[in-house]
């Protein structure tokens, strides 16, 4: 028997000894709780080191939220925050949305969520202003250490305290996100997922970015992840002035890509190896794209801007130029000259080549572009 047990009451049990607290908020995150802990506990096949990343990242999940709670009760006037024209970046997963990320978070202007922020989205109580947050120099060493053990997903996705990072890791502690179930292939989260209403999840998130927006202003936000392909009608219904920047990449590579991606990110943590990984891939990546093509087409088309791979790859500054003035947001001399630094200081490929190929994971040509079309 696992020390680690992978149940509901010991998970809410280790939160609650940890903080001190006992008030999770809104109820609405207990069945995804639930099912992600049958997932890891039966479904993933993790090993014993697994089970307690497992155990210790659903428990730091849970206490975040149980200070979120107490943040939200003792400080009112987070709810008073306006989320004003934040721009999205979306696409499906591979297709340059990371490198356009840390270009537009240049623009003195834009407020991207960065990697520290979204694993600790509270304030810290007594925290005096200015000073360095604990939790920040906690990442900060966490992922510095990580890369002198195994500098390899580097070359995939380099992140670090510092960077701007992904929203999924504001959407995980509503335990209705993709990542948690290694977006989102692993059994019985991946079927549960695509059958939920995303709302509850969005309201929550919402909350964390006002939270967030209290603590560290900024003009407006600038946010990514190809999850948000799942919540493009979530988005425009609870942020009706979003501007949604999609990203398009030949399939063939981003799913080759992905692949590798993923397989990484499954041995990093321990899941039992799926030896039917490229189908599995291919499936929810078609799901993913049908769905936002789907709610898309039902928005009116202002709210949206499409990026082309290798136009971008070509010439990025004309690409950022561009989607300013589709928005109306302004491109000073001043923002053009920190891109154009930015772009000067991290050529393609500076972290290593990244090597993939579709073969590999038991996936022909033909049907991916048969399946997702020829971006």
């Amino acid at each position: 028997m696992s020390e680690f047990a992978l149940t509901e009451e010991a998970v809410l049990d280790a939160a609650r000894a940890a903080t001190g607290l006992s008030d999770f908020g809104d109820p609405s995150f207990r069945p995804g709780l639930r099912i992600l802990l049958e997932t890891y506990d039966r479904g993933a096949g993790l090993d014993e080191l697994g089970r307690k990343l497992a155990f210790r990242r659903v428990v730091q999940l849970l206490g975040t939220r149980l200070r979120v709670e107490q943040a939200l009760r003792t400080s009112p006037q987070i709810r008073e925050q306006k989320i004003r024209r934040p721009l999205y970046l979306t696409g499906l997963p591979r297709t340059g949305t990371s490198a356009l990320f840390n270009l537009l978070g240049c623009d003195p202007n834009a407020r991207p969520l960065l990697l520290w922020e979204g694993f600790f989205p509270d304030p810290l109580p007594g925290h005096p202003p200015g000073a360095p947050d604990p939790r920040y120099l906690a990442v900060k060493g966490a992922y510095e250490r990580m890369r002198e053990r195994d500098g390899g997903f580097a070359k995939i996705h380099f992140a670090s305290a510092d960077t701007p990072e992904e929203c999924v890791l504001l959407l995980a502690h509503a335990f209705c996100d993709v990542q948690m179930g290694i977006e989102v292939l692993v059994e019985p989260y991946a079927s549960w997922f695509r059958q939920q209403d995303l709302r509850p999840a969005y309201r929550y998130y919402l909350d964390l970015l006002r939270m967030l927006q209290l603590q560290r202003p900024g003009a407006r936000w600038l946010l990514k992840s190809p999850a948000h392909l799942w919540a493009i009608d979530v988005l425009l219904e609870q942020i009706p002035d979003a501007c949604i920047v999609f990203t398009h990449r030949d399939p063939r590579e981003c799913v080759a890509s992905y692949c590798s991606m993923l397989e990484s990110l499954l041995e990093s943590r321990h899941f039992a190896p799926l030896s039917d990984l490229g189908p599995r891939v291919l499936e929810y990546l078609e799901a993913s794209q049908a769905r936002a093509l789907a709610q898309r087409a039902r928005a009116p088309s202002e709210h949206f801007f499409d990026v082309a791979y290798g136009d971008f790859v070509a010439d990025p500054l004309r690409t950022a130029r561009q989607i300013h003035a589709h928005f109306g947001l302004d491109f000073s001399a001043g923002v053009e000259r920190a891109m154009r630094e930015h772009v000067a200081a991290h050529p393609q490929g500076e972290h290593g080549a990244h090597e993939y190929e579709l073969a590999r994971f038991g996936l022909e040509e033909a049907d991916v572009l048969d399946r997702l079309g020829t971006d």
